[in-house]
């Protein structure tokens, strides 16, 4: 695809940085959280865009579940090394010691649900009034009833149905003691416009989003990267496939899709012929129907 025909995105790129903007000059304690993933990634040289030479107006916030991926956990340092940046990282782990949640037993059991509170912790601690993340509209279905700057009450929580209109490019960050915004400078991009920007800028991300070979195990019909964290068993048959992985998160709950797209032309290729969203190889969004909306009224990114 010619560099023509992707002038869009130096639209999309302006939005994000205006809304960067916006999130510096109305509030006092924002946070990026940055999950690792290709979307917090593509955040990170937006607010290079938007800040630099300065330093960034906020630090990064990981939520780390105890159950990341490996690679994501090491690009994620050697990131924050590179960029000079100050990362805060709130463990699961600590909430799961100090009984404020209790871990999931069984074949099936996650983490990911567990971070929820952290998260509320993370935010209630460092007393942050605004949390940038990287959520898509075309994601999933409740991620598209977000405004850009969605308010949550002082609980964490997020009501869909007490949203504040967004006329042009007006973002209204008033809130209450005690409130936060959730704001998402990437909200009108789509996966492929986030791939396709990765590569006009050539943005280094963590190898899993490349085709590698994996050992691999079947479960619910998803490919799982077989680790004890799966809490795997002798029914559990460990392939060694060629995979890679659209969206990065708890390795309990993110499934692997067989891939031969070991470059990021071929990515691009991938994903413009394929018929399933990213989400698809999300366990966590297939507990039922309003799986993400649940999540995101408790609290939820």
């Amino acid at each position: 695809m010619s560099r023509n025909k992707l002038n869009y995105l130096d639209d999309l790129e302006a939005e994000a940085i205006y809304i960067l903007r916006e999130v510096a000059g109305q509030f006092e304690k924002p946070a990026l959280l940055f999950s690792g993933g290709k979307d917090s990634i593509t955040l990170v040289r937006l607010a290079e865009k938007a800040f630099r030479p300065g330093k960034f107006p906020f630090p990064l916030v990981h939520i780390d579940t105890g159950h990341n991926f490996g690679e994501t956990i090491t690009y994620r340092d050697e990131m924050i090394e590179r960029i000079g940046e100050k990362l805060i990282v709130g463990y699961v782990q600590d909430d799961i010691d100090a009984g404020r949640v209790i871990e999931q037993k069984g074949k099936n059991a996650s983490r990911n649900a567990l971070q929820t509170v952290t998260l509320l912790n993370t935010i209630e601690k460092y007393k942050f009034d605004a949390c940038i993340g990287g959520a898509r509209r075309d994601e999933e279905k409740a991620r598209a009833k977000e405004r850009i700057f969605s308010v949550r009450d002082e609980f964490g929580q997020w009501d869909p149905k007490r949203q504040r209109p967004e006329l042009w490019n007006l973002y209204n960050g008033k809130i209450h003691k005690g409130e936060n915004v959730r704001v998402f400078p990437i909200s009108n991009w789509t996966e492929l416009d986030v791939w396709n920007y990765i590569r006009r800028e050539n943005i280094p991300l963590p190898s899993i989003y490349f085709a590698h070979q994996r050992d691999v195990i079947t479960r619910n019909g998803q490919l799982m990267a077989a680790n004890p964290a799966l809490n795997m068993d002798k029914d559990d048959v460990i392939e060694r496939r060629n995979v890679r992985f659209r969206t990065v998160g708890d390795m309990t709950c993110t499934a692997a899709v067989a891939s031969d797209a070991f470059e990021i032309d071929d990515i691009i290729d991938e994903i413009s012929a394929s018929k399933i969203s990213e989400r698809g190889a999300r366990m966590d969004d297939k507990v039922s129907e309003a799986a993400m909306e649940d999540r995101k009224k408790g609290g939820y990114f």
